[in-house]
């Protein structure tokens, strides 16, 4: 089966326009893979309406993941998973205060029964989000498969490229 462009298959969203900054490498990773998406900035404390509202119809409007990057406190993804069935991702992204540990904190410790899969902070931990959601949808979606096996393939090749470090 092959993706539609046009019908999101991600949901990539975020508690502020700032969070971009980081969860813009979920995005480029998504791409690179051919995996639609769709980007929401939805905060869990300034628009609750809209976050439930979002994460209650996910599942109806085609989304089979939603990557959700948030700092600070980082209710979002815990909060989008209490309303949702679809999975959930959470990517603690780095604060000023505590370099990120707050968010990390907060979305890993989810009480029993509202799961959310958890990355690590920061830039690497969205772009890791984006691989795990496409080998979430590669065995029924052929071609996000394909392309996975692919970027993987290209970064063993890559690391055999370059194996002595003196060079």
């Amino acid at each position: 089966m092959t993706p539609n462009p046009s019908v999101p298959l991600v949901g990539i969203v975020m508690g502020s326009r700032s969070d971009w900054e980081t969860m813009q490498h979920a995005a480029q990773k998504l791409d690179a893979l051919g995996v639609p998406y769709e980007v929401k900035v939805v905060s869990a404390h300034r628009t609750p309406d809209v976050l439930f509202t979002y994460a209650e119809e996910a599942g109806a409007r085609g989304l089979r993941a939603i990557i959700a990057g948030a700092g600070g406190a980082a209710h979002l993804p815990g909060m989008i998973a209490a309303k949702t069935a679809v999975p959930v991702l959470g990517v603690p992204v780095k604060s000023k205060a505590l370099n990120g540990m707050d968010s990390l904190l907060s979305i890993v410790q989810m009480p029993a029964g509202i799961p959310v899969a958890t990355f690590a902070i920061g830039s690497a931990g969205a772009s890791n989000a984006a691989l795990f959601a496409a080998a979430m949808l590669a065995p029924e979606q052929v071609a996000i498969g394909q392309a996975l096996t692919a970027f993987r393939a290209r970064q063993t090749a890559d690391v055999m490229a370059n194996d002595d470090p003196r060079q």
